[in-house]
């Protein structure tokens, strides 16, 4: 049984930084890419970082392009995003997901297993 399961979420000022990791368990790791993307209140999931299996290529929207990165451990089966500069408009929940590709799709219909996540409020 695949699980996915985020933790690092919180409150946080604007121009603040938190760490949201994800833990897989139930798959082969390493072999897939892994994605983060987020849901605002009334508004749909959106893409919002995604990194190849090796971890050689990562992908970010412009919309925070220079202030998120992703990472991952094959080690540990565990992908990171790391945010920088949060704005009041990053406020969402955060999801983590992966599925059966090796390559970053944006499109949700990709990613096949999805974590509970992890709610994120950045105030102003």
């Amino acid at each position: 049984q695949v699980q996915l399961v985020e933790s690092g979420g919180g409150e946080v000022q604007a121009g603040g930084s938190l760490r949201l990791s994800c833990q897989a368990s139930g798959l082969n790791f390493g072999p897939k890419a892994m994605g983060w993307f987020r849901q605002a209140p009334g508004k749909e999931r959106e893409f919002v970082a995604g990194i190849t299996r090796g971890g050689g290529g990562t992908y970010l929207p412009d919309s925070v392009k220079g202030r998120f990165t992703i990472s991952r451990d094959n080690t540990k089966n565990t992908v990171d995003l790391q945010m920088h500069m949060l704005k009041p408009e990053d406020t969402a929940v955060y999801y983590c997901a992966t599925g059966n590709e090796t390559y970053v799709y944006t499109s949700l219909s990709r990613w096949t297993y999805w974590g509970q996540g992890t709610q994120v409020t950045v105030s102003s």
